[in-house]
């Protein structure tokens, strides 16, 4: 699988926005958004006084911005997104529903990590467990109901305890009910396009998808 390894804080400031990819450094005033926040490369700051964006352009970057805040590749989100594009309801939101519904990002949500890319680490290391059962796979799609909790193990990791501590001070969503103490939580039910917590336009990536 090919893997970024270029500082991440590059991939936020060329979609001007925070994706959140470096944990409590994003909330920060070391955040690289908050102190230059324009796009990286020698012509970045030249790119916000260009002519407006084609539809083409917007439709690319608001992929690009959504694919790289999950921390997906290309194949992975668009894989992703053929799946969901066959089920009924509303493409765009099912998408985002889909992503949510990632393991990586409920231990992400839930708080057991300071970021996405910590939380595929703690999974494909085997500290998580679902419904009891140790679980690796990161792409793993949850359903309502469904617990998952730090392996007995785990719990006292460190990097949880740090992200818990950070998660603390924050909003969690609705749709997860999360005990910090024993390090577990559970789904409590599908979440709701205005519940998820990402700002973004997905019905332009529909578009993208659907030329």
């Amino acid at each position: 699988m090919s893997r970024y390894t270029d500082s991440v804080c590059k991939l936020c400031r060329r979609e001007g926005t925070k994706l959140f990819l470096k944990g409590s450094r994003c909330l920060t005033e070391k955040c690289a958004v908050e102190k230059r926040a324009y796009a990286p490369g020698q012509h970045g700051q030249a790119m916000g006084r260009r002519r407006k964006a084609s539809q083409y352009a917007r439709q690319l970057r608001e992929k690009q911005k959504v694919k790289r805040l999950y921390g997906l590749t290309e194949r992975q989100f668009r894989n992703t997104f053929e799946r969901i594009n066959r089920e009924p309801g509303v493409t765009g939101e099912n998408l985002l529903i889909a992503l949510e519904l990632r393991l990586d990002n409920i231990v992400y949500r839930m708080g057991f990590a300071p970021s996405r890319k910590a939380a595929r680490q703690l999974v494909g290391h085997g500290h998580v467990q679902v419904n009891g059962r140790r679980a690796d796979v990161p792409s793993y799609r949850l359903h309502p109901g469904d617990e998952v909790r730090m392996g007995p193990a785990s719990k006292d990791l460190d990097v949880v305890a740090a992200s818990l501590e950070m998660a603390s001070k924050g909003q969690p969503v609705s749709w997860l009910a999360v005990d910090r103490e024993a390090r577990t939580g559970r789904i409590t039910e599908r979440p709701a396009r205005d519940t998820i917590p990402v700002a973004a336009e997905e019905q332009l990536i529909v578009e993208l998808y659907s030329k």
